[in-house]
């Protein structure tokens, strides 16, 4: 029986390529020279370091622009607050990882709610569906990707 995966994962070596190019440019702008501005990463989060709040929002799009160059969905990103401390503003933004329990209830809420022949069952921080035909499986990743759930969903694990 034909069967595929619904996850949400982000792939931790782009997101450090992403983190390293956004350091160059910032290295490279000529209203960042002498500044001290930076982007660290540590597992799935992500913080930047800057000087002045108004920093801090360039350098955000900058890391935007960095994550979408390397296939990275922005909608995965989890933005904090930008705390003040001393000469140093911080945000600190974590990379949504696995489909919350709510999501996966709604995602196959969804499938049920437009009648298609294929079961969906949740399975941890992803959804299985599966269905006879791969007809019915793709007009489900159709359905899904027309969907806002606010986070991106990736389909893996295409079985025939």
């Amino acid at each position: 029986m034909p069967s595929f995966d619904i996850v949400s994962e982000v792939d931790l070596h782009e997101a450090t390529n992403a983190v390293d190019q956004a350091n160059r440019v910032v290295a490279n702008r000529f209203d960042f020279k002498g500044v001290d501005a930076s982007f660290e990463r540590e597992e799935r989060v992500v913080t930047i370091k800057a000087e002045a709040e108004f920093q801090v929002q360039q350098m955000l799009d900058m890391l935007q622009n960095a994550l979408h160059k390397n296939g990275i969905d922005i909608a995965c990103m989890d933005m904090g607050e930008v705390e003040q401390s001393g000469k140093q503003c911080k945000q600190r933004i974590t990379l949504k990882h696995g489909i919350d329990s709510e999501t996966c209830k709604k995602v196959v809420k969804l499938i049920k709610g437009e009648k298609m022949k294929v079961q969906a069952a949740i399975q941890s921080e992803q959804v299985r569906v599966t269905g006879k035909k791969r007809d019915d499986l793709q007009t489900v990743m159709a359905f899904l990707k027309q969907q806002d759930l606010g986070l991106p969903l990736q389909f893996t694990n295409f079985r025939d």
